[in-house]
């Protein structure tokens, strides 16, 4: 289907979805369009890509395409917030670069006035005929060691630098100039800002790895997300990635996507990715720089600071300098720029110390979803006591407070529709069978549709088969099917061990290739 005819069909489609208030099967569209059920169907699909929106499973078994009100569009940012990012994008940079100047020019400056001032009291008065003194016995040279330090050779203006952690992945050539750790130590690290197609690449990998089929609480086990939130996911992939949706007896959805399967080799495994409490966020760092790099950077504008300060009773006197200009230009900008520049890290820490809480509530989702997923396998209920021990083991870090634990794991057990008991003593206890249901839906469709092989395999129908032998084929089929119970544990790595992943870890590949490419 052309591009064109898409587009067409999808504003066909929103203006039926528009009609039925944007919850729809296939085919109340089709009654309301006219359409083909195959053209909706397609549409449908795209429209998930395009919009926010989800599958539902009605008692019937059909499929039930929901999306927002007000049918709004994925990834859509207004022309006004784009030129605002833009403009403070180029004003960030140019100030950075002022930033640099002024630090490094200052410093040298103040550091060649102080000297001059030194030897001009050792001279006594002979040396105030102002700045002739201080230079006799040679200038200020460039110096190409100096040039180095500043600037790195093989480094290109634009390349981020997401911190000290990410700094040790990278070659000794490829060593980080210093003016980017000016910039980190005011404005902190950059941020690594990870295209769709690099968010979506270990997810495909999750759906390649577990032959093609895929299902809510699987993506919430890699993601660590809330359920809607990954069911609203799960129709964008649907969309994007030419998958389809289906309902297990059970009533649970379940998402194949036979597309992604196809490989020129066949007996290559796919590596899982790691599942969410193996992929914690570490916190966020100040400034991202060693403690050796930030304390040359405070010690420059230190340095700068305090010799501004003195000037006028230490500099001015002994190499006769005076005079408005000077005042202004040798300790009123220098003092007020450090001071600015020592100001930006201490309004910036109450930003990092509430991303840190932030960051620390996700973890604690994370960590609890291991312990959820692993009793809902077992079939054994969580406690509220034990949960709070669980995370308090294995979680040191901001906001990880008891209240915060108990809330995140009543947040899943609701997503969930967890059965809640309390004993005589007061104890809380979860037991949460959804997961094991939807891992054994997504097992049973693996196995029907044997997505990861590309033999035929045995048949299992035949048009000329007699009704003897075609009901002895489904007899040995279902047979099959209910030989020993599905080793579902293969699909939960283990879940009594926590991992980091830092945020540079899903945009390094790219930006090396690019790097690559540059050089």
């Amino acid at each position: 289907m052309s591009t064109l005819a898409l587009a067409d069909l999808k504003t066909d489609i929103l203006a039926s979805l528009r009609r039925l208030d944007g919850r729809a099967t296939v085919g109340d569209v089709v009654a309301d369009s006219g359409m083909r059920a195959d053209d909706v169907r397609a549409g449908l699909k795209a429209l998930l890509e395009s919009h926010r929106g989800h599958l539902d499973v009605a008692d019937s078994g059909e499929l039930v395409y929901s999306f927002e009100r007000g049918f709004i569009e994925r990834g859509t940012e207004p022309l006004v917030s784009r030129v605002r990012r833009s403009a403070g994008k180029a004003l960030r940079g140019a100030f950075k670069a002022w930033i640099v100047v002024m630090l490094v020019v200052y410093f040298v400056v103040f550091v060649a006035l102080v000297i001059a001032a030194l030897v001009a009291g050792q001279r006594g008065s002979d040396s105030r005929g102002g700045w002739g003194g201080g230079r006799r016995g040679g200038g200020f040279h460039f110096d190409p060691i100096l040039w180095y330090w500043l600037w790195s050779p093989r480094w290109y203006i634009g390349r981020p630098y997401y911190g000290h952690r990410w700094e040790r992945t990278l070659s000794k050539n490829d060593r980080v100039p210093f003016y980017k750790k000016v910039f980190a130590f005011v404005f902190g690290p950059d941020r690594p800002q990870p295209t769709q197609k690099q968010i979506d690449r270990s997810t495909l990998r999750l759906i390649r790895a577990r032959d093609g089929v895929l299902t809510t609480a699987e993506l919430v086990e890699h993601t660590g997300s809330t359920f809607p939130d990954a069911e609203d996911e799960m129709g964008r992939l649907l969309g994007a990635y030419d998958g389809e949706a289906a309902a297990s007896p059970n009533g649970e959805v379940v998402y194949a996507f036979p597309g992604l399967m196809a490989s020129v080799d066949d007996d290559r495994r796919v590596r899982e990715p790691k599942p969410a409490w193996l992929r914690l966020e570490p916190e966020q760092e100040l400034t991202g720089n060693t403690a050796g790099a930030n304390a040359v950077v405070a010690g420059m504008n230190g340095f700068t600071l305090v010799a501004s300060a003195t000037a006028p009773w230490f500099i001015f006197p002994r190499l006769g300098i005076g005079g408005p200009a000077a005042f202004f230009g040798l300790v009123v900008v220098p003092l007020v720029f450090s001071v600015l520049f020592f100001a930006g890290p201490l309004v910036r820490m109450a930003a990092v110390r509430l991303e840190n809480r932030r960051r620390g509530r996700r973890n604690i989702r994370r960590l609890l979803l291991g312990l959820v997923y692993g009793r809902s396998l077992d079939g054994r209920p969580v406690s509220e006591a034990e949960a709070w021990s669980f995370v308090r083991e294995r979680l040191d870090a901001p906001g990880v407070t008891e209240p915060r634990v108990l809330a995140a794991l009543r947040e899943i057990a609701t997503e969930l529709d967890a059965d809640v008991t309390v004993d005589d003593d007061g104890v809380v206890r979860y037991t949460i069978g959804e997961v094991r249901e939807q891992l054994a839906a997504a097992d049973s469709m693996r196995r029907r549709l044997q997505l990861g092989r590309r033999h035929l395999g045995e048949i299992v129908f035949s048009t000329g088969d007699t009704a003897e032998e075609a009901g002895a084929r489904e007899l040995e089929l279902f047979d099959r099917e209910l030989i020993g119970t599905p080793d579902l544990d293969r699909y939960l790595p283990v879940v009594d061990r926590v991992g980091y992943e830092d945020d540079f870890e899903m945009v390094a590949f790219d930006e090396e290739l690019a790097r690559r490419a540059a050089g």
